[in-house]
């Protein structure tokens, strides 16, 4: 039931990022373990509304949903030596920002969660409740997809097909 409810939040406050060609190129970057950014961005969503509502905390969840989905959205390869990329924990929220910024409009809570999301690494604390919980997401899904590779390529076929079929029913009832 939860799971439905939040793929179907992820889809009504994320298509267009979840659709965009930019997007869509992260599944090309290895983020964590042989997860790729965009499967990485997905579960950090999926896990800020988990932890919103088993906090039972009252959150912009379009805000939350968007600021998670577009935290890496730095659009390289971090795993490719580059002078781009060096000290890539310190600065790949700035990246991840300016791209953000040039591709969909942001509000304030979702540019600090997308600047502020590697606290303690950001020297700035994050200044509203849902960039803390996306920084706590990022920071579980990061350990968990390091340790448990396998269960988390299933749970993004998973996700991805679950996504993908939707994406689809809609468009087809748009036409």
């Amino acid at each position: 039931m939860f799971y439905d409810l939040s793929m179907g939040l992820l889809l009504e406050h994320g298509i267009d990022i979840l659709s965009s060609q930019n997007m869509l190129r992260e599944k090309n970057f290895v983020q964590h373990g042989e997860l790729s950014c965009y499967d990485h961005s997905l579960f950090v969503a999926y896990m800020s509304l988990v932890i919103a509502k088993k906090m039972r905390l009252n959150v912009d969840v379009r805000s939350l949903i968007r600021g998670a989905l577009l935290h890496d959205y730095f659009l390289y390869d971090w795993h490719v030596p580059s002078p781009l990329n060096r000290n890539h924990a310190f600065k790949h929220p700035h990246y991840a920002y300016e791209n953000a910024r040039v591709d969909f409009n942001l509000n304030e809570k979702e540019r600090d969660i997308i600047l502020k999301h590697m606290f303690p690494l950001t020297v700035k604390p994050p200044r509203f409740k849902e960039s803390y919980i996306v920084m706590l997401a990022d920071k579980y899904c990061a350990v968990y997809e390091t340790l448990a590779v396998n269960k988390m390529k299933m749970k993004a076929e998973i996700l991805n097909s679950y996504l993908e079929n939707t994406i689809k029913i809609t468009r087809e009832e748009r036409e």
